[in-house]
């Protein structure tokens, strides 16, 4: 990777280098050079072998750091943390549904996509930052894991948010954040998320396929824009097919 002044400090493909770099060493800490090691090179040395600046080096091991992948401790070094490295699916994360059907060997597949425009009542308008009575953009689908029902969800959005001439375009099966951030040029930075297992209705229940002595997890979201700005309010309930982790970190 060339080391640019000026790359180091712009966006690419919705990421600055130094997030690309924590995510390439997070992936070499789980299946790379450093799978088996207790601690990673020092940074002029990791510097060297990714062809960054050691700026850039301290600003992806803080990003680690943060996440709580690794430690950096004086006389020691950056101290890899096993356990931690091994979590799937973080809550205390944002996740994308189809990278965690993919890690588990299987292959995400969509269906039973529904788009509507409802007008916005007074729960809507709080959540979403509207007006009453504004437009509403409802998207519903069921995801599955090859042939296994394992997510239904139901996104709400602003529909003043999707140019009208490209709205019976977009393909609804693709990753909601994706299309966000492809057709709205909208990046979610952060989510508020409400947890709870429910039995959910008996429609849901029937398309997800549960077994009547199974409960679901809502996860009942908000997620917000740079600004704090709500960009979308979505409900997804989840099979027992998933399971998840969280890391607390003490303050």
């Amino acid at each position: 990777m060339a080391n640019s002044k000026t790359g180091e400090q712009n966006p690419l493909g919705g990421a600055v280098i130094s997030q690309q770099i924590a995510s390439q060493l997070l992936n070499e800490m789980r299946c790379g050079p450093y799978a088996n090691s207790e601690r990673l090179p020092a940074e002029v040395e990791l510097a060297a072998r990714l062809g960054v600046s050691r700026t850039v080096i301290r600003d992806a091991l803080a990003e680690l750091e943060r996440e709580g992948y690794v430690e950096r401790v004086r006389g020691l070094g950056t101290v890899v943390n096993r356990r931690i490295v091994a979590l799937n699916n973080r809550l205390d994360q944002k996740f994308e549904y189809s990278t965690m059907i993919r890690s588990a060997g299987f292959t995400p597949i969509t269906d039973q996509i529904s788009v509507q425009k409802v007008i916005a009542d007074s729960h809507l308008a709080q959540l979403l930052d509207l007006e009453i009575g504004d437009s509403v953009l409802v998207v519903r689908k069921r995801i599955l894991a090859d042939t296994t029902p394992v997510i239904y969800s139901v996104d709400y959005f602003s529909a003043a948010l999707f140019p009208a001439d490209v709205l019976e375009q977009l393909d609804f099966s693709q990753p909601i954040f994706d299309i966000l951030q492809e057709t709205c040029n909208i990046t979610v930075t952060s989510t508020i998320a409400h947890l709870n297992a429910v039995n959910g209705d008996a429609a849901i229940r029937q398309t997800l396929a549960v077994p009547s002595h199974e409960a679901l997890l809502l996860m009942d979201e908000v997620s917000f824009s740079k600004l704090a700005k709500p960009v979308m309010y979505s409900l997804s309930y989840y099979t027992n097919f998933f399971h998840f982790s969280i890391l607390r970190k003490k303050l």
